[in-house]
């Protein structure tokens, strides 16, 4: 007897990748990591995943990141007004999703400077959704906070499609803190800012 398939949750990827890198002093999205790019290896991963939808919110440096990445199978939405942070990021992709797909059960929101976040562990975060529960499942920090990649039920778009600040979601993972899963990555799951941070995991990981 063959067995019924399993539902596969509408849960599209947003990779934020739209701020200047000014600490970085060049285009951090387009830093090679290993045969891609910074951004083009957070793209691999999502497109790797259990699910359909890619979405990479692009803002300062907007045509030449755009170039690099008009091969893959993801939508690009330009937020024009990517000076005001992650928050604004957030909210122009939210309301982008909600117009274009009709039936969402959660958005699972990346950053394109995490290059240890692998296919698994996003797989991980879907597999572990409910959808219509309110919940929110976030990636636990060892510092005991939580943060991206996090799915958030639909439940809370309106809330996310309101943010304009720096601070991403994390007024929201606060908020409904009692609502959170967390889960931890093998490795630390290390946000690239600088050129030093770079120089440094670059030669570790890949030595020639």
């Amino acid at each position: 007897m063959s067995s019924v398939p399993k539902h596969t949750l509408n849960i599209p990827i947003v990779i934020l990748a739209a701020g200047a890198s000014k600490r970085m002093g060049t285009i951090k999205q387009l830093l090679s990591w290993g045969e891609h790019t910074l951004l083009g290896h957070a793209i691999q991963t999502a497109l790797k995943t259990n699910t359909k939808d890619i979405y990479v919110v692009l803002g300062a440096n907007y045509r030449t990141i755009k170039k690099e990445i008009d091969k893959f199978p993801v939508t690009i939405i330009k937020n024009d007004a990517w000076e005001l942070g992650l928050g604004k990021s957030i909210a122009c992709a939210v309301d982008h999703i909600l117009q274009a797909e009709s039936h969402v059960e959660g958005i699972l929101i990346c950053l394109a400077d995490q290059p240890f976040v692998d296919t698994d562990f996003l797989n991980t975060l879907i597999q572990n959704f409910v959808p219509n529960k309110n919940k929110i499942v976030a990636t636990s920090y060892k510092n005991g906070f939580s943060g991206v990649p996090v799915i958030f039920d639909k439940a809370y778009a309106s809330e996310l499609s309101k943010l304009i600040d720096d601070n991403g979601a994390k007024s929201l993972l606060r908020k409904y803190t009692a609502l959170v899963d967390t889960f931890k990555l093998k490795l630390d799951n290390i946000d690239i800012d600088n050129k030093e941070d770079y120089d440094h995991l670059y030669k570790v990981n890949f030595k020639n």
